[in-house]
């Protein structure tokens, strides 16, 4: 819990360092603070923790790894923003605040025990979030992005807190584990409001993920917002929402999966042809990642219908996986974008030979999220398809398969640009700042490192 004490006071002293005017201090002291909280994860790690406020928040193994890669990726994303905020925006302080504010929300749907926590958290963090979207204020496609993004937010947050009144009514209880005794107490007598709640969940959990048909948001909010913002969107919230979602399913609704799994099923084969089909159609680097963004989410929830010992580490790698590769892939578009003024893949012609480091990391990227072996993104893969391997869904590992291979043609497009065709601007190089070359560098060997050696996260679990 110090964790989010210490970020949600951050948020607060950030906010006045901008009203005093003291912008060079925004970005040191929120590092600071992101190492604080983390050092709080680690202690609890070590003491192990007790549920507290009555049992409505559990910081266990599960809360404090997924935690730990939410605070360790909005540092990464924290790093790159003094050079992009300022150049964009004068609400720099706002901006800081409302990342640490929002991803106060993000450790609360990690470890939250009580449906009234998850709501909570699940607000926190997105209700920042349809501010930052909406921050460059003379931009009509951030303006757009931000009233999409907050309309079809409020629509699913209804869906979200139907389904818990409708559990709340079949239960008589917020506490997820009163909840599963419930289920395990009655399992031929549930009540039809139990189905109903559950149904509603997903809707506004399948939103929250960007999984299809509750994606439509997803490409046009992550193309209108900024680069940065966009990162943090597809990593930090994306993880904290999976941890929620299999917290739910694993711990509380698993008695009941044989109703549940055949809906996500359905779901997990929509998700994967949409997004790799239309992902492969983009001319855009950025709508290319947002589209492939869904696609991800589809191979993420294997992992929710192959429940099992396993599971838990298999999202947590996949979703590690992932969001440094994410990282790694926009922090490069951020610098291309600024030379080229564009970002569409012809932008990235040449830049194997003017800057071979950046180049690298983008490969290395393209590479971990296409599931190629010796990176985080083929561990991630192959313990997800483990997992449905284990549970005998072999028609939709084969699908899986065939969508991967699909993943591997767009994104060994922009290597191909990199490395294959000529420079737009001849020799000249892009130049990097060193927080750039910090990020770029974590990115690779953290990559590389769980794709070699993997152990040093499952055992984190």
């Amino acid at each position: 819990m110090g964790a989010i004490i210490t970020l949600s006071l951050l948020g607060i002293l950030v906010l006045y360092l901008g009203l005093y005017k003291a912008k060079s201090l925004l970005l040191p002291v929120s590092l600071l603070g992101l190492v604080a909280a983390l050092g709080f994860e680690i202690v609890a790690w070590n003491n192990g923790t007790a549920p507290i406020y009555n049992g409505m928040v559990l910081f266990d193994n599960f809360a404090l790894a997924f935690s730990a890669v939410c605070i360790v990726i909005t540092g990464l994303v924290l790093l790159l923003s003094k050079e992009y905020f300022s150049a964009i925006s004068k609400n720099v302080a706002e901006y800081y605040c409302l990342i640490l504010f929002s991803l106060t929300g993000a450790l609360m749907v990690c470890a939250y025990h009580n449906f009234a926590m998850l709501f909570i958290g699940i607000e926190v963090m997105s209700v920042a979030l349809y501010i930052l979207v909406g921050i460059r204020k003379t931009d009509f496609a951030s303006n757009e992005a931000a009233l999409k993004y907050f309309l079809m937010g409020a629509f699913s947050t209804g869906f979200l807190l139907f389904g818990i009144t409708l559990l709340y009514g079949a239960t008589g209880t917020f506490d997820i584990t009163g909840v599963k005794n419930y289920l395990v107490s009655n399992p031929t007598a549930v009540s039809p409001l139990f189905y109903g709640g559950i149904l509603l969940l997903l809707v506004g959990l399948l939103f929250k993920v960007g999984a299809a048909p509750f994606h439509f948001w997803t490409p046009d909010v992550y193309d209108g917002a900024p680069i940065l913002i966009t990162t943090y969107m597809s990593t930090v919230v994306k993880v904290a929402s999976f941890a929620g979602f299999i917290k739910l399913f694993s711990y509380v609704f698993s008695p009941l999966q044989d109703f549940w799994t055949p809906i996500l099923l359905v779901v997990i084969v929509i998700t994967l042809f949409l997004g790799n089909i239309t992902a492969l159609m983009q001319t855009s680097f950025k709508r290319m990642l947002a589209y492939s963004s869904i696609s991800h989410a589809g191979y993420m929830l294997f992992a929710i219908i192959s429940l099992g010992a396993n599971a838990n580490s298999s999202i947590l790698t996949y979703g590690l996986a992932y969001s440094l590769a994410s990282v790694a892939a926009f922090a490069g578009l951020i610098l291309v974008k600024r030379n080229h003024g564009s970002d569409q893949f012809v932008a990235f012609d040449g830049l194997g030979k003017t800057n071979p480091l950046l180049a690298l990391v983008i490969t290395v990227a393209m590479l971990s999220l296409a599931g190629i072996p010796l990176t985080a993104g083929f561990i991630g893969k192959f313990m997800l398809f483990r997992s449905a391997m284990a549970d005998y869904h072999i028609i939709l590992l084969i699908l899986a398969v065939v969508n991967a291979a699909i993943g591997i043609y767009y994104y060994l497009r922009v290597v191909v640009r990199m490395y294959f065709y000529p420079s737009n601007t001849g020799d000249d190089k892009l130049a990097v700042p060193i927080s750039f070359n910090v990020v770029l560098i974590i990115t690779l060997l953290l990559t590389v490192l769980i794709g070699v050696y993997p152990n040093c996260l499952i055992s984190l679990l």
